[in-house]
């Protein structure tokens, strides 16, 4: 265990929307709703604004409106929030070599890797604090929740305690106390499925956990993850931080130039990217318990379906077999523009399965979704989506605020302008045309080199909240 608060742990607030309403001034202290716009839709991420009114992530599109219909639902503009991630993963990578990325809004850093002095609480506020300036000038905007603490557990329940725009440093000693009160659920690995097997036993809050017995856990949840979610219940966390994560999945995919509706095609392709995982999880050494398949529509809905075998397996004709009979219960017909298999639940040693039965399998996730932005699709001229950019030689840049009726409605600015005009046009004007990516960024390494001092947007840092 570490004796210093040396692990920080960095998540941008509400990201996605926090990036549109920086981008677009007329939705700055708004609500704003980002994913999939259409009834089937699903929620992405939500302004605080929006949170208010009881919106949250993953909740269907429909539900959202009718808790804030006056929100902006807009598409996702995902060149956009990979060109704000390069920056600030970028700044991160100059406190430390050793970053790990979570996903593109969030990483833990290893600060004894980068030379700091650990030692110093008031130092790594202080540290902390300059961080966050700094992100918020390169961005131009974005604000981040900061956690640092003697773990990545720690520095992560830190950050969720800073949030919105705060700092929070976990003092090395403190960490049990800190933790006690906190919903069980706090703790990593701990998800809808344990935490209804530990509320079975009374177990609520991670104080909850610390008074259990080892024996009864591990009876509930397993007899591994058992005593792991004891020692998890003390702060007792020693993952190193790591800039590369080990793989949790193997998966292929297929993105079609159209939609395919014969099941035959369809059935040969599932089996030849069967075979290419099944060939990567044989040079990987390991065996899969998981098979996985993912299928988009032309509408971009996405279904996910996972099953579960009763043994573990390499075999190219099984997965092949599992993804097959996942992608038989499907409805092909209205068109098929994407088809992915995958594995996951790696074993280092093959579980023969007892009986192999068409059906005997457990199907343990079925998920559908439509995160994903309908412009990135090829669309043709006519087809906007709200929130997607647009150019016109007169107005110049701006965003589409809605469409139909054979009209496009744009609002006309830019983080760099304030609020602009709104101007109505025909769908298949000429003169709109889609910009080839966002505005360039003065500290986006993939665009510019660090120039001059970006306009002023949003608010500064918040002061650091000490644990």
């Amino acid at each position: 265990m570490r004796s210093t608060a040396s692990v920080l742990h960095l998540d941008l607030d509400a990201f996605f929307a926090a990036v549109e309403q920086r981008d677009k001034p007329s939705l700055r202290g708004k609500p704003v709703i980002v994913g999939g716009v259409g009834q089937r839709g699903v929620v992405s991420t939500a302004s605080y604004e929006a949170r208010a009114f009881g919106v949250r992530s993953a909740m269907p599109s429909h539900e959202a409106r009718r808790k804030a219909p006056h929100a902006a639902f807009l598409g996702g503009r995902f060149d956009a929030y990979r060109q704000s991630s390069r920056i600030v993963m970028g700044l991160l990578h100059e406190l430390s070599p050793l970053v790990e990325p979570l996903s593109i809004d969030e990483a833990f850093v290893d600060l004894e890797a980068g030379g700091h002095d650990c030692r110093d609480l008031d130092a790594l506020r202080a540290l902390g604090q300059k961080l966050r300036a700094d992100l918020f000038e390169r961005t131009e905007g974005l604000t981040a929740s900061v956690g640092m603490g003697s773990s990545k557990f720690i520095a992560k329940v830190a950050s969720e305690m800073a949030k919105p725009n705060g700092l929070v440093v976990v003092p090395p000693g403190s960490e049990v106390e800190v933790i006690s009160p906190l919903s069980a659920r706090a703790v990593p690995g701990v998800g809808p499925v344990t935490m209804e097997k530990l509320d079975r036993l009374g177990i609520r809050t991670v104080a909850d956990l610390q008074r259990a017995e080892v024996q009864e856990l591990s009876r509930e949840v397993g007899r591994s993850w058992g005593p792991a979610l004891h020692e998890l219940a003390f702060a007792r966390d020693d993952r190193p931080v790591g800039p590369h994560r080990e793989a949790k999945s193997i998966s292929v995919e297929d993105t079609f130039e159209s939609d395919l509706t014969d099941r035959a095609d369809l059935e040969a392709i599932a089996s030849r990217d069967a075979a290419i995982v099944a060939g990567r999880l044989r040079a990987s050494g390991q065996f899969a318990r998981t098979i996985t398949l993912k299928v988009r529509l032309g509408d971009f809905t996405t279904w996910t379906r996972s099953r579960t075998l009763n043994g573990a397996t390499d075999s190219t004709e099984r997965i092949s077999q599992v993804a097959r009979e996942l992608l038989d219960a499907l409805d092909v017909r209205e068109g098929i523009r994407l088809l992915g298999v995958g594995v996951a639940n790696f074993t280092q040693a093959a579980q023969e399965e007892l009986f192999v039965l068409e059906g005997d399998d457990v199907v343990v996730t079925e998920e559908r979704t439509t995160t994903e932005a309908p412009q990135q699709r090829r669309r043709g001229r006519g087809e906007w989506s709200p929130g997607s950019e647009v150019e016109h030689p007169e107005h110049g840049r701006g965003w589409v605020w809605g469409s139909g009726l054979g009209r496009v409605t744009v609002r006309f600015e830019t983080r760099l302008t304030g609020v602009g005009p709104v101007r109505t046009f025909r769908t298949d004007d000429e003169a709109l045309t889609r910009p080839d990516g966002p505005l360039p960024m003065a500290w986006d390494s993939a665009s510019a080199e660090p120039g001059s001092p970006p306009a002023e947007s949003g608010s500064p840092p918040a002061e650091p909240v000490e644990a």
